[in-house]
C-alpha cells in the first residue's frame, strides 16, 4: 500500500489484478482516495490496492541513470543523470541500497536517507529539478 500524500502524477507504481501477478503503470491523476490510469480496470484503483515499485538498477538504467567509468576515475558504484548543462543527480547503489548524493567541495557526499522506491527517486528529481522523471521506453 501506497500513502496518497506520497505519490504525484506520473510516478510509476503497481497493483496486483485477480491472479495476483504485478502490474505496473504510470499515474495519470490522484482524487479522493482513487488513482488513476486509462489502462487500469475501470481507470481507477483506491490508494489501499496502490503499491510502490521496488527500485532497482534495471529500472535505474531505464530511467537514463549511467554507470560510473572508471577510466574517467569515476566510481562503478555511482549513477549519474545528467539533467542541465553543468548539473547531474547522482545515486550510489551498494547491495540494493541507493543513496542520493550531491556535489561537494570533497567529491560526492551522500545526503538524505536511501531510496528504497522509484516513486521516492521520481519526487526526489522533481524536488530538485523541476522536471519528471520518466521511464525510457
Amino acid at each position: 500500500m501506497i500513502q496518497e500524500s506520497d505519490i504525484r502524477i506520473g510516478n510509476y507504481v503497481s497493483y496486483f489484478d485477480y491472479n495476483m501477478e504485478e502490474t505496473a503503470f504510470v499515474v495519470e491523476g490522484i482524487l479522493q482516495g482513487f488513482v488513476y490510469n486509462s489502462g487500469l480496470p475501470l481507470s481507477k484503483l483506491r490508494c489501499e490496492k496502490v503499491n510502490p515499485v521496488i527500485l532497482d538498477i534495471y529500472l535505474l538504467s531505464r530511467f537514463g541513470f549511467i554507470k560510473g567509468d572508471p577510466d574517467y576515475g569515476e566510481d562503478v558504484n555511482v549513477y549519474s543523470l545528467k539533467y542541465n548543462r553543468l548539473h547531474s543527480v547522482h545515486v550510489r547503489s551498494e547491495n540494493d541500497v541507493f543513496q542520493p548524493l550531491t556535489d561537494a567541495a570533497g567529491g560526492l557526499v551522500p545526503y538524505g536517507r536511501p531510496i528504497v522506491h522509484v516513486h521516492q527517486l521520481q519526487n526526489l528529481f522533481h524536488a530538485v529539478t523541476r522536471d519528471d522523471l520518466t521511464l525510457f521506453e
